[in-house]
Order: structure tokens, then C-alpha cells, then sequence
């Protein structure tokens, strides 16, 4: 199961307390309490908003009218082209992550509302970068396409790189991390891994934190992928069972059954 990211890197211009307040409650999985001290009466925050509650949906399977809900008023504040891109790109995450999960099929909805965000954001903008991560993501878990994901997840990287943001570059690295896997390379996918993981736990992205043990877990071997897995169920169980996707990941092995 993947996952994305809404961008951001844990320290605010100026130390701003509200951002502050709200980067430490989305990391911690409290993402209804950190939308809640945003106002929805201007396009920024209104559309901060309804990231952080589409990024709830991602993460817990939850909250879905409350998202559709923010994501209209951030689509009817847009005026400008980013702003109308970037609610755009928030739009076909929800959709996305609707598919992923089971609730409905809405590929169809998720490809057309990228399209539009990459109609009105630039190459080079700063919102290009998530918008490209997005893309990839619907290349490899709907299209089942590698080879796009992997160009899509390389613009991505780039991007996030040039614009200095790092909780999104420790997504593209793992993604990144996960095609080598597959592909059988073993040094490359820890590498990734490894990267993705130091950056959420510098961050302090603990929501983040146990999918990254469990993908560095799949690319070690005895005795280091049991410790890195037991570490991922320790911070799981801290924060709930969030996000939910991880449980089947981190399922002991049943009794009896052999282990590779």
C-alpha cells in the first residue's frame, strides 16, 4: 500500500505558532484538531485545510465528507491559477486515495483533476513537485505502471530538492526505494529506505515514521528487519493503529509458519 504526502517540512518562516501548532498535530495524527485552528475564509488556509483532511482519509480511511466538504470551499476561494491548481491537485488525491481504499472507484475523476492541476501549474512551480509525486502514484497503484512512476517520482525528487522540501523528498525516496525493491535492487532500495526514514525522524513526522521502519524492514535482512518491524508496531500502537493500511504489513507471522 502507498501512500503520499502533503508537503511540508516542519519549521514555518519566522517560527509562525500557528503553523508550528499545526505541523505538530498532523504529525502526530491529529489532523481534524490541526485543520480546526485554520479559518476557511481565505484561499491559503482553506486550502491547508482540506490537504490535511484528504491527508486523513489517506491515513485512517475516515473523514471523507468532511474532506469533500473543505475541498469545496478551498475550490470555491481559488482565483488564481495556482491556487486553482493546487485545489485541483487536492481534488484527484482525494479521488485517488477514494480508489485505493476500496470506498469507490474514482481513477477516472483522480487522472482528470491531475490533468487540470498540470494545465495551470508550471514546470518549476512549487506546487509542480507534489503534483508530479501524485502522478506517479497513480502510474504505479492504478495504472500499474512502473516505468511512468518511476519518471514521475524522478520529477518529484528533483522538484522537492530544488524547493527545499524535505517531508516530500522522504516520500519520492521511498517510493523511489520501493520500485529498486521490486526490481530487485537491494542496495539502491535500502539506500532509499534509509533517506526516508532520517528525514521524517529529523522532522519529527511520526505519523510517517512506522511505514518507513517497515519499508526498510523489507530491504534488511535477520537480525535488523525484525527490530526495525518491532520498532514500526511499537510507534503504530502509539498513535491508534494509524495509519490503518499498516496493520496487514506489520501482522506477526502466524504460528508455525516459516519465515524467510
Amino acid at each position: 500500500m502507498a501512500h503520499t504526502a502533503m508537503s511540508g517540512n516542519g519549521t514555518t518562516p519566522g517560527d509562525d505558532p500557528l503553523q508550528t501548532a499545526v505541523w505538530r498535530l498532523r504529525s502526530r495524527a491529529c489532523w481534524a484538531d490541526a485543520a480546526a485552528l485554520l479559518p476557511a475564509d481565505s484561499p491559503g488556509t482553506a486550502l491547508q485545510r482540506a490537504a490535511l483532511l484528504v491527508e486523513r482519509c489517506l491515513y485512517t480511511e475516515r473523514g471523507w465528507e468532511q474532506a469533500e466538504d473543505a475541498l469545496r470551499t478551498a475550490e470555491a476561494l481559488a482565483h488564481t491559477d495556482d491556487e486553482r491548481g493546487a485545489a485541483a491537485c487536492e481534488r484527484g488525491q482525494l479521488a485517488y486515495t477514494a480508489t485505493l481504499h476500496g470506498v469507490r472507484d474514482r481513477a477516472d475523476e483522480a487522472r482528470a483533476a491531475l490533468g487540470r492541476a498540470a494545465a495551470l501549474v508550471p514546470p518549476g512551480a512549487p506546487g509542480r513537485a507534489l503534483l508530479d509525486f501524485r502522478r506517479g502514484l497513480i502510474a504505479e497503484n492504478l495504472t500499474r505502471s512502473p516505468q511512468a512512476a518511476r519518471a514521475a517520482y524522478r520529477r518529484a525528487h528533483a522538484g522537492a530538492a530544488a524547493h527545499t522540501d524535505p517531508l516530500l523528498l522522504s516520500f519520492t525516496w521511498r517510493h523511489l526505494a520501493g520500485l529498486a525493491l521490486r526490481d530487485g535492487e537491494l542496495a539502491e532500495a535500502r539506500h532509499g529506505f534509509a533517506e526516508s526514514l532520517r528525514i521524517r525522524e529529523e522532522l519529527g513526522y511520526l505519523v510517517g515514521t512506522a511505514p518507513a521502519l517497515a519499508s526498510l524492514a523489507d530491504a534488511e535482512s535477520e537480525p535488523e528487519a525484525s527490530r526495525l518491524r518491532e520498532e514500526a508496531r511499537r510507534l503504530f500502537r502509539l498513535l491508534g493503529g494509524v495509519p490503518t493500511w499498516l496493520a496487514r504489513q506489520l501482522a506477526p507471522p502466524a504460528p508455525g509458519v516459516a519465515t524467510a
